[in-house]
């Protein structure tokens, strides 16, 4: 029987030896998510215009709804997770083929909708799979190493029996209607806040300490941290059990004024000639945002539409691009500075999440808006992959103290 030191070596000569894009988790899966937002979307919108016949998927609006979620969020989650485990435990990534089958799961849940009918078991099965995999496996990481991030992945493993609900429903095996990409939904806001608190001040502090800036600096999560996340768990469960009410418009709007005063604290406004760090402000400034738009919804002030995609194309994927650009940049050993390419995707991706939101509030045509606010995001997320494919694709910069002579 192999020791424990056996297979760490095991694992350190598969990750050596395996291609480039199988070295982390975040090369292949942020690649995967970077695809999928602007090809689930193409396929959208190529339906919704009526240049496919709707018939090409059994129901698109809910193909749309999940691939969104669970497809393309879903990715960018696993890659990040897959990332910064390693880094929490001092334990090595799961690499070559391990991450390789690991991301064919994933794949295979994007290709099947199109090849089998949503009553496939298989497609039941493989989907939400993905996430149960992905969780059990990063458990262990944690459990062995006796980490404190448990809860995170605990996330993980219930956004992926959120996925088997919604899979359940899509096949209309129960009728159960939303609530499963609503739990998946309310589990990425939660998850968005979670690790959004931790990031954004984290690397907010540091580059103000090295620019030298006065005091007062943003500080790490505190109690007030730690009450702004209940009150936003307990603003998303209401949302899921009694959603359209009085007390929950009450609660989710209060959940908003505490993310803005959370987001006040980290003095964004002091970091923005930095573009990798004030996207991630711009990025979390979205969620209260949409919570806002969320507790008007309920009182029937604004459509529940437009709040949803204030947080999925505001929130969700402005922090998805920030993170995965600085992270793509980091553990390849690049400079963390912003090209102008990078530059330019932030301020697509937030040109979309405008127009997105102005065409559900119903303020301009809403085709044009629809129109400008997909070409911005394909042009955002494909903006990143011009960038990023060669970087993800090939191996870390070597310091020069590590180059041959």
């Amino acid at each position: 029987m192999p020791n424990n030191l056996d297979r760490l070596q095991l694992r350190q000569t598969r990750m050596e030896q395996s291609p480039a894009i199988l070295r982390g988790g975040f090369r292949p899966f942020f690649i995967g998510a970077a695809t999928w937002a602007i090809c689930a979307l193409a396929v959208w919108l190529l339906i919704l215009f009526g240049f496919t016949p709707s018939q090409f998927l059994e129901d698109p609006l809910a193909w749309h709804r999940h691939e969104m979620l669970f497809g393309f969020v879903g990715a960018a989650i696993a890659g990040f997770a897959l990332t910064a485990v390693p880094n929490w435990t001092g334990r090595l990534p799961i690499a070559g083929a391990p991450l390789g089958a690991l991301f064919g799961v994933w794949m295979a849940g994007r290709i099947l909708p199109f090849l089998v009918s949503h009553e496939s078991v298989l497609l039941i099965v493989l989907d939400p799979g993905f996430y149960v995999v992905l969780a059990a496996l990063l458990a262990r990481e944690i459990l062995k190493s006796r980490n404190r991030n448990f809860p995170i992945v605990a996330v993980i493993g219930l956004f992926g029996i959120a996925d088997l609900v919604d899979r359940v429903a899509m096949a209309g095996l129960a009728d159960i209607a939303n609530i499963g990409w609503q739990i998946g939904f309310a589990l990425v806001i939660f998850l968005l806040a979670i690790i959004g608190g931790r990031i954004v001040p984290s690397f907010t502090r540091n580059w103000l300490v090295a620019q030298g800036a006065a005091e007062p600096l943003p500080t790490q999560p505190d109690y007030l941290d730690k009450a702004v996340l209940v009150l936003t768990a307990l603003a998303l469960l209401s949302w899921l059990i009694w959603p359209a009410s009085l007390p929950t418009g009450v609660v989710v709007m209060a959940a908003a004024i505490a993310h803005v005063f959370r987001l006040v604290r980290w003095q964004g406004w002091r970091c923005r000639s930095n573009a990798l760090l004030i996207i991630l402000h711009v990025g979390y400034l979205w969620l209260p945002m949409g919570l806002l738009l969320l507790a008007s919804a309920q009182w029937a002030l604004v459509s529940e539409t437009a709040a949803i995609h204030a947080l999925a194309t505001g929130a969700m994927a402005t922090m998805i691009l920030a993170v995965m650009s600085r992270a793509s940049l980091g553990h390849t050993g690049r400079e963390l500075s912003a090209s102008r390419q990078m530059i330019l995707s932030y301020v697509l991706i937030s040109l979309a999440a405008v127009m997105r939101v102005s065409a559900a509030i119903g303020i301009g045509v809403q085709q044009i808006t629809l129109t400008v606010a997909a070409l911005a995001w394909a042009g955002a997320f494909g903006l990143f992959l011009v960038q990023f494919v060669p970087i993800l694709t090939s191996g870390p910069i070597q310091k020069k103290s590590e180059r041959k002579p």
